[in-house]
């Protein structure tokens, strides 16, 4: 059987992923996977409509479809996310309707199933059969059993095909409402207290919903506040993949975003990131302005900063692009998320009012220096950078364990002397059934307790 390979690296054949497609076709001579290198020669893909009909083409005369990629960023590289949005601007999602559909992926599994849940999600949306997704760790080649069981994923996925087995759905299809949002002066103006506000969007339309709404976040301050285009920004492509600013936080690209960034964004003491919704994520500009902030490494440029969104479009029906906004916010920024607006009241008084409350927050958050402690996906995710960035990966990231050194931020459990030496002592005392019995007995309330008595002595 035919199998298209629609490869999301822009790294081409370099991409690691690709090597465990390879590894498949090793060992399973008998079908033909024939590998696409869409994120890779996208900027032809998007000039030259033969290429891109070519590549529709062999997707209509294939039994499957494997997509495979490498995680960048929360999501799929910004390359791959155009791609799909060609497929829907050109109107082929035809090509792609009752096709079996897999995903493979390699990561160091910070947040890959917010990638996965994406992709399946947009297969779902072509109307795909979705037969499953296996994500890989970068070294997993190197593990017998990690080696098994791709070729397992692979044989279920050759299975289903053969066999027209069933599939299952997680995603309902977005539903657009056609709701004009219509904004009006506010009564009272917020004092930005001397912060810096910044606002980016990506839309031209001051008659959009999204272009009001930044109009009437805007009016919500009693000063002028910033607000700039993606589209004025001198970006010339998304992310390469080359890795060569783990050194030193410094980009091979030889464009204006790297100084836009550090110069116009990083100075800014409140961030509102606003948006439309498109398919299941934002626009793939906005996913190329997130992979190229990643010159930063996994190092949190943002950190201590305000950050919030203002989104128009069906974002509660996508709770998989609300994660990976929040944790775009604390997982990889250690910032304070304040709040996301959306036009999905679909009642203008109410908007403008949440508006107006959302503007006032971040002043106040600014000015207190709040931050929220983090939560389980934000705490996790900073273990698999420290743990990683502390081992393996340390010769290519030497910028970000630079800075996980000077910040404290290798906060490794065996650090904490007092518990090294206090817990083998107790674990050695509750053998003792007596010792045993008391111990637990004081569990329910002794933590409880310590606290009450520090609460008594603080202010």
């Amino acid at each position: 059987m035919k199998i298209i390979v629609l490869n999301g690296s822009p790294k081409g054949e370099d991409s690691i992923t690709i090597q465990y497609v390879a590894y498949i076709q090793k060992h399973f001579p008998q079908h033909d996977f024939r590998i696409i290198h869409v994120s890779q020669q996208i900027k032809k893909i998007e000039k030259d409509q033969k290429v891109f009909q070519e590549i529709i083409d062999e997707i209509r005369t294939a039994d499957g479809v494997l997509w495979s990629f490498g995680l960048w960023v929360l999501c799929v590289p910004a390359q791959y996310m155009r791609f799909i949005e060609l497929v829907s601007e050109r109107g082929m999602e035809g090509a792609f309707e009752n096709k079996y559909a897999a995903v493979i992926t390699t990561s160091i599994h910070f947040y890959d199933h917010t990638a996965h849940n994406y992709m399946r999600a947009v297969c779902e949306d072509l109307r795909m059969k979705f037969v499953d997704a296996i994500s890989l760790d970068i070294i997993d080649m190197m593990k017998e059993g990690r080696r098994r069981e791709i070729l397992i994923f692979a044989q279920g996925f050759i299975k289903a095909i053969r066999e027209q087995a069933a599939t299952s759905k997680l995603f309902n299809p977005l539903a657009f409402s056609d709701f004009a949002y219509q904004p009006t002066e506010p009564e009272t103006r917020v004092d930005t207290k001397g912060k810096k506000i910044l606002v980016l969007t990506d839309t031209n339309d001051s008659n959009s919903n999204l272009g009001k709404m930044i109009a009437r976040f805007k009016q919500s301050y009693a000063s002028e506040i910033e607000v700039i285009n993606l589209k004025d920004v001198d970006i010339r492509g998304a992310c390469l993949g080359c890795m060569q600013c783990g050194y030193d936080y410094n980009c091979v690209y030889q464009d204006g975003f790297a100084s836009f960034y550090n110069q116009r964004v990083r100075t800014a003491d409140m961030i509102v990131f606003a948006g439309t919704v498109k398919g299941r994520y934002l626009s793939s500009m906005w996913k190329t302005f997130y992979d190229r902030a990643y010159f930063w490494n996994h190092t949190p440029s943002l950190a201590g900063k305000q950050l919030g969104y203002i989104i128009s479009g069906p974002l509660r029906q996508n709770s998989n692009l609300i994660q990976i906004l929040e944790a775009s916010s604390t997982a990889r920024q250690y910032a304070n998320h304040v709040d996301i607006i959306t036009d999905e009241c679909e009642n203008s008084a109410e908007i403008d009012a949440l508006l107006q409350s959302f503007a006032r927050r971040l002043v106040v958050c600014a000015e207190k220096g709040y931050l929220k402690p983090l939560n389980f996906l934000a705490v996790g995710g900073h273990k698999v950078f420290r743990d990683d960035i502390w081992g393996r990966l340390r010769p290519l990231w030497q910028a970000d364990y630079r800075y996980f050194k000077k910040h404290g931020l290798f906060d490794f459990p065996h650090k904490d002397y007092k518990i090294r030496m206090l817990t083998p002592i107790l674990m050695l005392l509750t053998r003792i059934p007596a010792i045993r019995k008391k111990y637990y007995a004081n569990v329910k309330s002794f933590p409880s307790g310590r606290l009450k008595k520090l609460i008594e002595h603080v202010d």
